[in-house]
């Protein structure tokens, strides 16, 4: 939940109570002529009001953050970009030492120098640029390349008797307005039962002023402080409390100056106790007092709103051409390489081909996955330790086809010898319902895909593993769905879904597959209704069977075979299996990154323990490392092979 100004928030309480008998039929754009957007300690911009209309209307929302910076005119034409605020939650020096670094890249050649001359007044950094140097055009690479323009996720996320919910605005000012109701009222009657205390003692004292003399003499010939307590009480009609105070009453207070005191304070709780009474008795009054108590904390401690909110971002800075929406396919690999490239970087050509150049790999590194997004989507990385991490996917360096990436570790928080396994683009959090994780050892864990909507830089534990183990799948399910498991020596297993119950990020799981002595999971994948599944073995060989021939079996029961077992010396066993459909196409890369696409319909459609044909013929010792599809539909939209211009919006499948 972002910061918020106060005395906005103040205003759009009023308004709701000020229409308390429609407030279910009040817009969402009538609170926000009250409630702007979000208001940071720090400043800035928020570019652009669909973010905020989103947030304040379903909950969840991504708002585009920049910080302030203007141009200045300096000596010898000459110009400078001084950044006067920076976005919430970036620290001004790891920003500083971001735009260093691509200085030194190469990446933004047109700086000459950068220094830092904040002080007490405020912040200043400097940006001397070369002379020639297009001011805007740095600007621009500056909100696209650093943390001078941010992505802040919304999650307006609360406990609500007892339970987490993702609350738009209006419901969370009414949940707020009901509480203080409830606050008030209990309030109310706690002071109520005190000032109705109090006012029972203040009547004995004037029974007994009243009374003054035969109060005295009923004491002075009483035995001890009990019996003269229930000598008062039965002579003068006291309740054991009203005489216990008389006894206690001190001799001072008999003064006609302390009398009239006891008389004032007794009609000033008389007073009381009918205003709390009629506050109790009037919810109205409650909800004016709920009123003048924002307008009190408005004007104490309300201040000017710090953060502006731009209705729509400049042409020069306009979120398209900072962060294009566009399909693009993430490349991993074994040593934890990582690269953004064009989905349609790689052609596709006939089956049996020797393939293309796809990754300039490091001796000895596998491409181990590569995964269909968008540039907008938002990346999810799980590790083999069970962890997972979450990065945006324009912000992983895009890179030509034949490049090798940069190092994962320089992007994600990866401990030491931590590797990336499984890798899963999302769009929505919450339109995903469930992430199903499976490890080599064949356990398998379901998880609600909301669980991972905020993930720390640090990481999150999204399963406790056994020694010995490694988290290797993530999957997206709807909650109805079914999943298949292939072992590396050809045992399938397909079930439902929901014979695995939705468990919590740091559970360890339950049995998937039951694994033979030296075998261990390769793939896991989900169902689709009339496809196939395509398994693919190091040696290059593969094939396609219907899905119908994998009847659904009982969770952790030892499957049925999906390969031709006597030939795995010969063809190598299953490195990947993949639910796919006639017209996908599969992108096949070896351990020494060759390339090869291919259309889904050139593999043969064969039995379940049958061997295949050569889908890639791997040379010298190279062998498959791992194969991605590319679903028809994605391909249609690319205009792949109908030439259209409309972006394709690929599915989150890895292999």
């Amino acid at each position: 939940i972002p910061p918020h100004n106060l005395r906005e928030l103040a205003e759009a309480i009023i308004h709701l109570i000020d229409n308390y008998d429609r407030m279910d039929d009040i817009p969402l754009e009538e609170l926000m002529k009250h409630i702007h957007g979000p208001d940071f300690p720090t400043g800035g911009i928020i570019v652009g009001r669909e973010g905020i209309e989103s947030a304040y209307g379903t909950g969840r929302g991504r708002l585009v953050v920049r910080g302030m910076a203007h141009i200045e005119e300096a000596k010898g034409g000459r110009y400078n970009i001084v950044i006067t605020e920076i976005p919430y939650q970036v620290n001004k020096t790891t920003m500083i030492e971001r735009i260093a670094e691509l200085v030194r890249d190469g990446k933004l050649d047109q700086i000459s120098d950068l220094r830092d001359e904040s002080d007490r007044r405020g912040m200043s950094i400097v940006i001397e640029l070369k002379r020639g140097a297009q001011p805007k055009k740095v600007l621009n690479q500056l909100y696209k390349y650093t943390s001078l323009q941010t992505t802040f996720g919304v999650q307006m996320l609360a406990l609500v008797d007892g339970e987490p919910r993702t609350l738009p605005l209006k419901r969370s000012l009414q949940i707020f307005i009901e509480h203080r109701q409830i606050v008030i009222v209990r309030r109310t009657n706690f002071d109520l039962a005190k000032a109705r205390a109090r006012l029972h003692i203040l009547d004995g004292y004037l029974i007994a002023l009243a009374n003054l003399d035969a109060v005295i003499k009923t004491i002075r010939e009483s035995q001890d402080a009990d019996v003269a307590k229930s000598n008062l009480m039965k002579r003068f009609k006291l309740t054991e409390i009203q005489a216990q105070a008389i006894l206690d009453m001190q001799l001072r207070r008999l003064a006609a100056l302390e009398r009239w005191k006891i008389e004032e304070e007794h009609k000033q709780v008389t007073e009381q106790i009918a205003y709390l009474e009629d506050l109790l008795a009037h919810p109205k009054k409650i909800l004016a007092l709920i009123q003048d108590d924002m307008h009190e904390l408005a004007e104490k401690y309300g201040d000017d709103r710090r953060t502006r909110i731009a209705a729509d971002a400049t042409e020069e800075l306009s979120e398209a051409d900072l962060v294009p929406d566009e399909a693009v396919l993430i490349s991993l690999t074994e040593r934890g390489y990582i690269k953004r490239v064009a989905a349609t970087a790689f052609r596709s050509q006939s089956r049996g081909g020797r393939g293309v150049k796809g990754h300039e790999t490091k001796e000895e590194d596998e491409v181990v996955a590569l995964i269909p997004a968008r540039s907008l989507d938002t990346m999810l990385f799980f590790s083999d330790r069970g962890k997972v991490y979450s990065e945006k996917v324009y912000q992983i360096p895009d890179a030509d086809r034949t490049a090798k990436g940069i190092p994962l570790v320089n992007i994600l928080a990866l401990g030491p010898n931590e590797r990336i396994t499984a890798a899963i683009a999302v769009s929505d959090f919450s339109a995903h319902g469930y992430c199903v994780l499976a490890t080599m050892r064949g356990k398998v864990k379901r998880v609600v895909m909301e669980e991972f909507a905020s993930v720390r830089p640090s990481g999150l534990i999204a399963i406790n593993l056994e020694e010995g183990d490694h988290l290797g799948w993530a999957r997206l399910t709807s909650g109805k769905d079914e999943v298949i498991f292939v072992t590396e020596n050809g045992q399938a297993l397909r079930f439902s879904e929901t014979k695995i119950r939705a468990m919590g990020r740091q559970a360890a799981g339950v049995q998937a597959i039951r694994l033979k002595n030296g075998d261990a999971v390769t793939s896991m994948d989900v169902v689709v209704k009339d496809a196939s599944l395509l398994v693919v073995t190091s040696g290059g060989f593969g094939k396609q069977t219907p899905l119908k021939e994998y009847t659904p079996k009982g969770r952790a029961t030892g499957g049925i075979a999906t390969i031709d077992q006597k030939a795995l010396k010969e063809i190598g066993k299953i490195v990947a299996a993949r639910v796919v459909q006639k017209d996908d196409d599969l992108t096949i890369i070896t351990a020494n990154g060759v390339a090869i696409r291919i259309k889904n319909r050139t593999v043969k459609q064969a039995g379940r323990a049958t061997k295949g044909v050569h889908l890639i013929k791997p040379q010298n010792g190279d062998y498959v490392a791992s194969v991605a599809r590319i679903s028809a539909e994605d391909l249609k939209k690319a205009g792949a092979e109908l030439g259209s211009d409309e972006k394709p919006e690929p599915q989150p499948q890895l292999i």
